[in-house]
């Protein structure tokens, strides 16, 4: 998709006079600047209500048999909520270190999906791909794909990966600290405050056919397969079943198009000029 701060920058060549030019290119980056202002606003958003569900995780993981340092260990490092709580609800069951490693494993899985799908998107340079590797997550990849513009998908990414970091290893120490004395957090309904912003996040994504079609489609295979397969196979295999759904109708439109791929507007989107 080309992007609105990929427009050629003054002085570029062109048959428009250049005041033309340069008020054609003022407006779009008023417009940028604009969605900027509005994805850091969102990912603060998800960063709150996402952040404050490590609390969640730091006491049930201490309830589970891991120590303060373990606990921050697995928040720091691993940095992926669901592959974090799968750990240690296996851990807690008595399971072995293998199949515990394994559940989160899979679950893990999804984030090279994320950044095999963020990677044209925010056409980072050599060791910024390392960095944001870390910070690859459901949200901060929600976020970002629900920008228009380059620079807003990367101040969404950033804003949404770092935010969530930080809130998420704070409130894990302080439900780790606390411990038994919270009682049972997910009693609270963090668990509900995440989700429910995630999915304010998404909402307004489903209004296609196309798109309403690869959700309902994810819903019911994970649905049907979470009694009978391992932990993480049923969001693996909901994943694929978007994505497969996603590029059938990328070529669907792509063909009635006129079979060009730069006619979709659904690709990645133009490098940006500096």
């Amino acid at each position: 998709m080309s992007r609105p701060d990929d427009v050629p920058r003054p002085g570029a060549e062109t048959d428009a006079p250049a005041s033309l030019d340069a008020e054609v290119t003022d407006a779009v980056e008023h417009a940028v600047e604009d969605e900027v202002r509005a994805a850091v606003r969102q990912a603060v958003s998800v960063s709150v209500a996402t952040g404050l569900y490590g609390i969640s995780f730091g006491a049930l993981s201490v309830v589970a048999g891991l120590d303060v340092a373990q606990t921050m260990a697995l928040s720091l490092l691993m940095f992926s909520g669901g592959s974090q709580f799968a750990l240690i609800g296996v851990v807690g069951a008595g399971g072995a270190p293998t199949a515990a490693i394994a559940t989160a494993g899979f679950l893990g899985v999804r984030n090279a999906l994320y950044g095999a799908q963020l990677g044209p998107l925010l056409a980072l340079r050599s060791w910024h791909k390392v960095v944001a590797a870390q910070f690859t997550i459901d949200e901060s990849t929600a976020v970002a794909t629900a920008q228009r513009s380059r620079r807003a998908v990367r101040a969404g990414f950033w804003w949404t990966g770092v935010g969530i970091f930080v809130l998420w290893n704070a409130m894990t120490l302080v439900g780790a600290l606390a411990g038994d004395a919270l009682g049972d957090p997910r009693a609270w309904g963090l668990d509900a405050a995440a989700a429910a912003a995630f999915l304010a996040l998404l909402w307004p994504r489903l209004a296609a056919r196309a798109m309403q079609l690869a959700a309902a489609a994810a819903v019911l295979v994970a649905v049907l397969l979470i009694p009978v397969a391992p932990g993480g196979v049923p969001v693996l295999a909901a994943a694929a079943v978007a994505i497969v759904i996603g590029q059938v109708d990328v070529r669907r439109r792509r063909a009635a198009a006129g079979g060009s791929p730069s006619s979709s507007t659904d690709g990645p989107p133009q490098k940006e000029t500096s």
